[in-house]
């Protein structure tokens, strides 16, 4: 912990070119960030050109949010044993060429692949952008920094669907991915020659079999889930998967609590300010992920409009994030609220904005639009709340540690919200049509329909299941953020009762 102490006053404070490292560092990571969601405006072009299925869809995304997620941790640790400049460059090489093999894929399977390299460089990417910009930036000017930092995360969720959607309208569906390679490719050179270089020789060395660990076992779960609709819930192929997944998830948390230096040290899960950030940003990323998976069908396959217009259709989402989060509302909120009511409220609002586009947007994008700034809204008011609880929880000197986690908790809850929310969807559309060949995929449902009158059926019947996958998105997000904000105020009140304590 000395070595960290020293290595941070090694360093100048203030950084002379700190803002426009800033900016290569906020270019990476709206790279990575982009690839969390361009991939949904795709989704019926790749169910045409490659013949993926709804499952394989759902795994060209989590592919890419499993692998990050797993990693994430044990990427933090070596970048700060190894050195941030080292593993950011790597990174950056990393996504590039997992971008290329995912543009010229040929095949589900080939695209699935390449998106768990992609996974891989992402990793190394998210944390150590955090971690460089806390190096470079003193303690008046981190605040600032780190909530444009943040605010590059809201960015990327708006425009990943309309710079995908722009590139499907004037060229193939591989495009999305080869047009980060010029940008991967400028990142790293401005990080070689810009970026100073920091690590800690001294710290905890990789976590390896947790990584191995909590990367199978998120999978297996994650698969039992997809699998679901189609092999039926109770079939051996999804409970051999489910038991698996969660054995290694298990094991994971054994072996975590047996070696003295853990990629997540379980005793955390002991303060309760951790547990409730925990629980809230798991849903809010369940919430946004999955919303997203399923706006980008439902604007497309519903209401009609083309890759490029749903994207822009998309875009007040993460607007009103980015409004919000630059005017402080949640900032300023805190101190009024307090940090429990401020979550309730924020998450309360994502709740209700999942709602109201499940109810109100079902036939017209005015009701749509309605819910998507209201979950905005919430989504601007609770993140900051939740991260700065989070990152409070965790002693000081496990920062590098605590911005893994985040990072994990985020990517996490991406890939749970897109793998449970589809199922719904999926179980709901098949059971509304079961008599028509391919009803867990919706082009194959309708190419395989006799008449005008069973398309609509279909249409209708996989209206149905989005409304109801949103809906059962907007509970989990409420029942999360009131969990949250409950565990949060139980712990301000232990807090307070033990406060007076040292000054007796």
């Amino acid at each position: 912990m000395t070595a960290t102490a020293a290595d941070t006053s090694a360093t100048p404070t203030g950084h002379p070119q700190r803002w426009l490292i800033l900016g290569v560092i906020c270019l990476a990571q709206l790279t990575v960030l982009l690839d969390n969601t361009v991939l949904n405006v795709a989704i019926p072009s790749l169910s045409t050109s490659i013949d993926a299925s709804s499952a394989d869809i759902q795994w060209m995304i989590n592919a890419y949010s499993l692998v990050q997620s797993g990693l994430l941790l044990t990427a933090g640790s070596a970048s700060d044993r190894y050195g941030r400049k080292k593993m950011l460059a790597a990174g950056l090489a990393l996504f590039g060429i997992g971008s290329l093999a995912a543009g010229l894929s040929q095949s589900a399977g080939q695209l699935i692949a390449a998106r768990a390299g992609m996974g891989v460089g992402g990793a190394l990417l998210m944390t150590t952008t955090l971690a460089v910009v806390v190096q470079i930036f003193d303690n008046e000017e981190r605040v600032k920094a780190i909530g444009l930092w943040a605010t590059v995360n809201s960015l990327g969720f708006a425009a990943g669907p309309l710079i995908g959607g722009l590139m499907l309208d004037h060229f193939w569906w591989g495009s999305i991915f080869l047009i980060n390679i010029p940008v991967a490719a400028l990142g790293l050179v401005a990080v070689l020659i810009l970026v100073p270089e920091s690590k800690n020789p001294l710290g905890d060395r990789p976590d390896l079999l947790g990584a191995l660990l909590s990367t199978v076992g998120m999978t297996g779960v994650v698969y039992a889930i997809i699998s679901g609709p189609g092999h039926g819930w109770t079939s051996a192929h999804v409970l051999v998967s489910a038991a698996v997944g969660l054995a290694f998830l298990a094991a994971f948390a054994r072996w975590e609590l047996s070696i003295p230096y853990p990629m997540l040290d379980m005793h955390f899960f002991r303060n309760q300010k951790f547990t409730g950030a925990v629980a809230g940003s798991i849903l809010v990323a369940f919430g946004m992920g999955g919303s997203l998976f399923l706006l980008t069908q439902h604007l497309q396959f519903v209401l009609g409009y083309g890759p490029l217009e749903a994207g822009l259709r998309i875009a007040p989402l993460a607007l009103s994030v980015i409004v919000l989060n630059v005017a402080g509302v949640g900032a300023r909120l805190m101190p009024k609220l307090g940090v429990p009511k401020t979550i309730a409220v924020g998450m309360a609002a994502n709740a209700a904005g999942l709602a109201a586009i499940a109810l109100l947007g079902g036939e017209h994008y005015s009701g749509m639009l309605l819910g998507l700034v209201v979950m905005g809204a919430g989504i601007a008011v609770s993140m900051p709340a939740m991260a700065n609880t989070l990152m409070s929880a965790i002693p000081p000197e496990k920062a590098g540690v605590g911005a893994g986690v985040n990072g994990t908790l985020a990517e996490f809850g991406n890939g749970l919200g897109v793998a449970v929310l589809g199922a719904v969807l999926n179980s709901r559309f098949a059971a509304l049509v079961p008599s028509v060949v391919g009803a867990a995929s919706l082009p194959a449902a309708l190419a395989a329909a006799g008449d005008d009158a069973e398309r609509s059926r279909i249409s209708d019947a996989f209206a149905s299941g989005l409304e109801t996958s949103q809906l059962v998105g907007a509970a989990a997000v409420l029942a999360g953020g009131l969990l949250a904000a409950a565990l949060l105020a139980r712990a301000e009140r232990a807090d307070a009762t033990v406060e007076p304590v040292p000054a007796a």
